[in-house]
C-alpha cells in the first residue's frame, strides 16, 4: 500500500468506485479482462465483488479471460481456500 494511502476496513463502496476498476490498463503482455478481474478479486470484498460483476458483464468484458502464462482466471482462483463465494458470483455472472 502506498505511504499516502490510509488502509480502510470496512468502508462502503460506491457503485462509481467499484466501477473505477473497469478503467484498470494492464502491463504490457497482460489480458486486460484478466488483469481487471485479478484486481477486483484481490480488493473486493465478496459483496462488492458481486456488485462489480454486474458492472463488468455491463461492459461485455470475458468472465474467464486467460493470463499470458495460459492459466484461465476460474481455475486460478479455485485453488484458493476462500475463493467460493467469488466463484459464484462470476457463475450468477454467466460464467458456466
Amino acid at each position: 500500500m502506498k505511504k499516502d494511502k490510509k488502509k480502510v476496513i470496512g468502508e462502503t463502496l460506491s457503485d462509481a468506485r467499484i466501477q473505477e476498476l473497469l478503467t484498470l490498463q494492464p502491463p504490457a503482455g497482460e489480458n486486460r479482462a484478466f488483469h481487471i478481474l485479478t484486481r477486483a478479486y484481490r480488493t473486493l470484498r465478496e459483496d462488492d465483488f458481486s456488485r462489480f460483476m454486474v458492472f463488468y458483464t455491463e461492459a461485455e468484458l470475458d468472465l474467464n479471460p486467460c493470463n499470458r502464462s495460459g492459466h484461465y482466471f476460474v481455475d486460478v482462483i479455485a485453488r484458493h481456500q476462500h475463493s467460493e463465494p467469488y466463484l459464484r458470483a462470476l457463475q450468477a455472472a454467466g460464467h458456466h
